[in-house]
């Protein structure tokens, strides 16, 4: 009897720890998503500090306007890609 005893003993702590390991993975994928979610907010971040600053900018030479203009543009459509 103690030899059965034993291997249900056995048992559940295999059980345990294959209980515990999917928890710990479900957790490491987590962390990613934050990760990525960070990574996406601070490109949104920088594209949108850059979309200010070309909008602060003023000229009167028409090639630097169409250049910032073309730049604005680029920066809108990765800003849309974003949402």
């Amino acid at each position: 009897m103690a030899r059965g005893w034993e291997s249900k003993s056995v048992e559940e702590q295999v059980e345990q720890k294959t209980g515990e390991q999917q928890p710990s993975q479900n957790l490491n994928g987590g962390a990613q998503d934050a990760t990525a979610q960070a990574a996406r907010m601070r490109q949104r971040q920088s594209l949108e500090l850059q979309r200010e600053r070309i909008l602060d900018e003023r000229t009167s030479n028409p090639i630097r306007r169409a250049a910032l203009e073309a730049a604005l543009s680029e920066i809108e459509a990765k800003l849309a890609g974003l949402a």
